[in-house]
């Protein structure tokens, strides 16, 4: 009864903060969806919802002029003279009619719209411009459903309950809203004070969909959807994208014509959009858009197609058509699960200016109003310029019930005691533990013994689990209070030995986090990177390669680590280790054996009762750091004064560090080691990404140092890698050849065209691939310097499941050649 009563409650709501209120239909009949609503040369308007039923704040009695316009019908001035409140206007729109003049076409002549086109785009800056420089109100709203969810996924059952979907595994997953203050200025300054926000079922919740990242301007060259710039219609080249068809003229309400024209996709797999522009024919200025944007044209082929309108409204007071609305209509699936979403933005109250007071645009482009996020149902009906559809109104109630249904300590009680109930396989399988009590989490997390187990020479079979318990008090958001404690063990059969070492790690605040470490591991010689685990017992267990080589290691350290500035983060550590050689005691091969094992030495191969070094003690000591150019520049302050830095790929990373080993048991051992490093990856519109890492460093004293403190470069003797990225490996280098306790210098250079050039090439285009290329350089006094030249394809796969990558790979020291292959990158390798 309770939520009829709430369900009858918001009905009463509604239509009491109604002004003006009414539905938009077609001829037919049929509600039309998304209709825009403004009173004539003003800034106040709304948006329809998905039903077509309309609110408009009209406050005052008076004469008014209300516009109603949608695309593909035509649009309708309403006179009213209001005197009471609320009042109901139902309006029909009929469709629009196009009108060509008559023309004669040759197989020489161009369509009209190429014409219309070239104006456009002669004159997007100047169209830009006009509205460059604003303050507006916005109010964002999105739903997003869901269809057949199964009721388990690999065997874990699904909560339809919690999800707040239906027995059939449908219904609507997300509801939220938000209002707020926009300040922008062209081209890139967009500054959004978050005023209120709402999310279904969740009353400390923080909606995402806000103006930032999707404040689309199609007078811009490129439209940025993440990883991929889609060419606007109206980019100086877009010629060279689309094709243009002029599908009829009509009339608006203030005498100006407007052109449809339908775009073109002129390959499909470019980063194009498709459907229709309307430009006005004096100006040649945006009237409207709707646009078809494919899932596969944008890299994310989970969705089947985003339908993005905007609407454009006319002052006569300023002469500036300024966008009014833009909705999204999200089509989407995944392995028999439909996803659909409706994303609804509405922008009113412009405030046009010539510029801007010094010190409007700050690093800060985005806040929260404080208690943003629990304004009462009263203040959002009085606030919501797009009412709630019936659909939506049930599921906040619902899912409000749920919050409180969830939020009752006794209900978290009891969730947890079932949660946390330690079972009969708990010791095999794992265990986990967590309890949340007023912002204060708790964890306990065991991973179990039935681990896949690893496979090297040394160990042989081997198996590792960790305990793990971590205390986050975030009572305070400005100042967690953190502590975790970890043991790690791992036990190698063939060596019938047990290795545990232990981690504590504290934050004091402002002053930094303090980590103490210790215990007995089992280290490679290149640790970092080391050759990942995985590859390694493939490699042993199929071919006999067995690179990954290892030593024993006793330790105890303690490392500090703080921010002293915004820009800067720096460690310093000091630490104990007792290191002692190790060799194979495992031979055991699956599948080819037709040669032997090499030794555990890396130096001597084939000499298995050698090793690199003789047993010994040392300390360490260094300090390390990090300078990110503007990398925390921008941010966005969260309530509570949290503050969540934007990182700017634009710019460098530079790293630092200074190591001194002292106090050895052998003095031979003792070294000083500097090295720095510089990284920087830069996007160029749709044209590719570039990435360059740049390496490089010193030894002092090193000249007889153990093995395990050189410089060892990343090489990569499997053939096969993560599909990343290689900015960071040689993919054909042997791992110790070049190993160095001399001066070094180390480049990484690669880029990937996403799809620019590959997208151009008939019937290539069809494969979706990324062209990559790259290069790679050692220089060392001790070797001839090292080359590697790459190409390769990257989006490799079918579907959504575009996860390798293939590399052709040439080397050469100096201007020797000395070897070619084939690199086979899988992303999913980054997971073991």
């Amino acid at each position: 009864m309770h939520k009829l009563f709430t369900l009858l409650l918001c009905l009463a709501s509604l239509a009491g903060f109604s002004q003006v209120k009414g539905t938009v239909k077609d001829a037919q009949g049929e509600p039309i969806s998304f209709a825009s609503v403004v009173i004539k040369n003003t800034y106040t308007g709304t948006t329809a919802n998905d039903e077509g039923t309309y609110e408009l704040p009209i406050k005052q009695p008076g004469s008014y002029t209300l516009v109603f316009q949608s695309i593909g019908y035509k649009t309708k001035e309403v006179a009213l003279n209001l005197k009471e409140f609320p009042h109901t206007l139902n309006v029909t729109l009929e469709d629009e009619s196009y009108k060509m003049d008559e023309l004669v076409i040759s197989a020489k002549s161009e369509d009209p719209a190429y014409k219309i086109m070239r104006e456009a785009i002669a004159r997007r800056k100047e169209n830009s411009a006009k509205g460059g420089k604003f303050e507006a109100d916005f109010y964002s709203k999105a739903i997003f459903r869901v269809k057949n969810v199964p009721k388990s996924i690999l065997g874990q059952k699904i909560d339809f309950e919690e999800m707040g979907i239906d027995s059939t595994g449908s219904g609507v997953i997300h509801l939220s809203e938000t209002v707020s203050h926009l300040t922008y200025e062209e081209p890139r300054n967009l500054k959004e004070h978050i005023i209120a926000n709402k999310v279904s079922g969740d009353n400390q919740g923080l909606s995402f969909n806000t103006a930032r990242g999707t404040f689309y301007n199609f007078y811009d060259d490129y439209i940025d959807f993440g990883e991929v710039q889609m060419v606007s219609p109206l980019a100086k080249g877009s010629f060279g994208y689309y094709k243009f068809k002029l599908e009829g003229s009509f009339e608006e309400e203030h005498g100006y014509l407007v052109n449809k024209i339908k775009v073109i996709a002129k390959r499909n797999n470019e980063p194009v959009v498709e459907g229709y522009i309307y430009i006005l024919d004096d100006t040649y200025g945006i009237y409207a858009v709707d646009f078809d944007i494919k899932g596969y044209r944008i890299r994310i082929p989970v969705i089947k197609n985003l339908k993005l309108q905007q609407n454009f409204s006319y002052n006569q007071g300023n002469g500036i058509w300024s966008k009014n609305s833009q909705t999204f209509d999200i089509d989407a699936g995944l392995f028999g699960v439909g996803f659909t979403g409706l994303v609804t933005h509405v922008y009113t109250n412009y405030k046009f200016v010539d510029t801007f007071d010094t010190g409007v645009f700050t690093d800060e482009v985005g806040s929260f109003e404080k208690d943003s996020n629990k304004k009462d149902s009263i203040y959002w009906e009085a606030i919501r310029p797009v009412p709630l559809s019936h659909e939506e109104i049930t599921d906040y109630v619902k899912k409000d019930s749920l919050s409180a249904k969830y939020d009752n300590p006794a209900y978290r009680d009891s969730m947890s005691r079932g949660r946390n109930k330690f079972g009969i396989l708990s010791p095999l399988m794992g265990y986990d533990y967590y309890k949340n009590k007023d912002k204060v989490y708790t964890s306990f997390k065991y991973d179990g013994i039935l681990q896949v187990p690893m496979y090297n020479t040394v160990q042989g079979w081997n198996a590792e689990t960790k305990l793990a318990y971590t205390r986050n008090d975030a009572r305070d958001s400005l100042r967690n209070k953190y502590f975790s404690a970890s043991a790690t063990f791992n036990y190698g059969l063939a060596e019938d030995r047990l290795r545990v070492q232990g981690t504590l790690s504290k934050n004091f605040g402002k002053i930094g986090y303090v980590y103490l470490k210790g215990g007995n591991s089992i280290e490679q010689f290149n640790n970092s990177p080391a050759i990942d685990p995985f590859i390694n017992s493939v490699s042993t267990l199929f071919f006999k390669d067995n690179y990954m080589k290892l030593y024993d290691k006793q330790f105890w350290g303690l490392t500090y680590s703080r921010s002293p500035f915004s820009f800067l983060s720096l460690s310093y550590g000091i630490e104990y280790q007792r290191r002692r050689p190790l060799y194979n005691n495992a031979d055991w091969v699956l599948i080819k054996n037709d040669h032997d094992y090499t030794s555990n030495n890396p130096l001597d191969p084939f000499n298995y009762g050698s090793a690199p070094f003789e047993k010994h003690h040392i300390w360490k000591a260094g300090i390390a750091g990090s300078i990110v150019f503007k990398q925390r520049g921008k941010y966005i302050t969260y309530p509570g004064g949290y503050k969540s830095y934007i990182e700017q790929v634009n710019y460098p990373k530079i790293s630092f560090g200074y190591i001194q080993g002292f106090g050895s048991s052998n003095s031979n051992y003792n070294y000083s080691h500097l090295y720095g490093s510089g990284s920087w990856s830069e996007s160029f519109d749709n044209k590719g990404t570039f990435s360059i890492n740049v390496k490089g460093g010193k030894f002092f004293n090193g000249d007889n140092i153990a093995f395990m403190d050189y410089k060892h470069f990343n090489g990569n003797e499997t053939h096969v890698n993560n599909g990343g990225t290689y900015n960071n490996v040689f993919n054909n280098l042997p791992y110790y050849r070049l190993s160095t306790n001399n001066a070094y210098f180390e480049l990484h250079t690669e880029h990937n065209d996403n799809g620019y050039i590959m997208n151009k090439i008939p019937l290539l285009s069809a494969l979706q691939w990324n062209l990559v290329g790259g290069y790679h350089h050692i220089s060392s006094p001790d070797y001839k310097s090292y080359h590697e030249v790459t190409v390769g394809f990257d989006n490799i796969g079918v579907g959504m499941f575009r996860i390798f990558r293939v590399d052709y790979v040439r080397s050469y020291q100096g201007s020797t050649f000395i070897g070619d292959g084939f690199v086979f990158g899988i992303k999913l390798l980054g997971g073991f």
